[in-house]
């Protein structure tokens, strides 16, 4: 089968497209056809070797967090999927990913897809929707009524925040560019505020419950946050390269964000999907040959929303 490895951390340059053997599911996996992955910024980090501490990856390696696809083999002791089903999870991010013919996965982790969106768009969702999922209820503790702010609702989280925030009834503040503004309104952000033009501490003039940073800005930007969380409330940041703010004398905490796989989880996020909800939003298609190039790009900063990479066989 074809996929696209690294045999060495570096710039976007180590990736090859190869062909590599077709992987033998275990207790307890499943192989999966991969109709498609997609790219997340954390696979630039784990490529270039930054990320060797927290995700230890055996080289050579395949990234491809995220995986839509059809069940093709089933290892022992697998009882709850069966050769055929279409599927969607957010494979184990030390283990081989899904930029490949062929991934094999924990059955544990995986989901029934989407019936309502072709399945190689359905790889957009396990990554991003479950990061945002996480921030703002586990974390979070969003409930209805409440407030919240999402810094750097352009991207592929912050849509899905948005539209989950607005689905649990909260009140969303929203920062954007204005090539991006467009969006996080239809996504259905009741204020937005054009962050290239305007401070926060400006724009938002009533306190948040919830502040979510999704953006890399530089830490007095993520300590401003604080001042516009109501106290009690709470700062959820997932750039965890820079730790999160708190104020223990307003009671205000901050939280860094790590995403979990969690198939439960994931599958509301699908319920929400079909039932017209959830929108699942795809900026570009990519081949996976193409994958390096995508790579590269992502390094310049020139790729923008979600996308997807598709083997061959998709």
């Amino acid at each position: 089968m074809k996929a696209v490895r690294f045999h060495e951390y570096g710039d976007p340059g180590v990736l090859r497209h190869e062909d590599v053997e077709l992987p033998v599911p275990g207790a307890g996996e499943v192989r999966i056809r991969v109709a498609a992955t997609s790219f997340n910024s954390v696979d630039g980090n784990i490529r270039g070797g930054f990320m060797r501490g927290p995700i230890p990856v055996v080289l050579p390696h395949t990234p491809g967090i995220d995986v839509a696809g059809t069940v093709d083999a089933l290892g022992e002791d697998i009882h709850s999927l069966a050769v055929g089903d279409q599927v969607i999870g957010f494979l184990p991010m030390d283990k081989p990913g899904a930029a490949a013919e062929y991934v094999l996965a924990p059955a544990g982790i995986l989901t029934a897809a989407p019936k309502n969106v072709p399945l190689a768009d359905a790889a957009a969702l396990p990554l991003v929707g479950l990061t945002a999922y996480q921030a703002l209820f586990d974390h979070g503790k969003l409930t209805a009524g409440q407030r919240v702010l999402v810094n750097g609702a352009g991207g592929a989280v912050g849509g899905y925040a948005v539209q989950l925030a607005k689905n649990a009834g909260a009140h969303v503040i929203a920062t954007a560019s204005p090539r991006s503004s467009q969006a996080v309104t239809s996504a259905g952000a009741d204020e937005v505020v054009d962050h290239t033009t305007t401070s926060l501490t400006d724009a938002v003039t009533e306190p948040v419950d919830v502040a979510l940073n999704l953006a890399p800005v530089d830490p007095a930007e993520l300590a401003a946050l604080l001042t516009l969380v109501r106290p009690g409330g709470v700062v959820v940041n997932t750039t965890v390269w820079m730790p999160a703010p708190s104020d223990e004398e307003r009671g205000v905490r901050g939280i860094d964000l790590f995403v979990n796989s969690d198939a439960g989880q994931l599958a509301q996020l699908v319920a929400q999907t079909d039932r017209g909800e959830l929108r699942v939003d795809i900026g570009e298609r990519v081949p996976l040959a193409e994958l390096p190039a995508l790579h590269a790009r992502a390094a310049e900063g020139t790729v923008h929303g979600k996308v997807i990479v598709v083997p061959p066989t998709a």
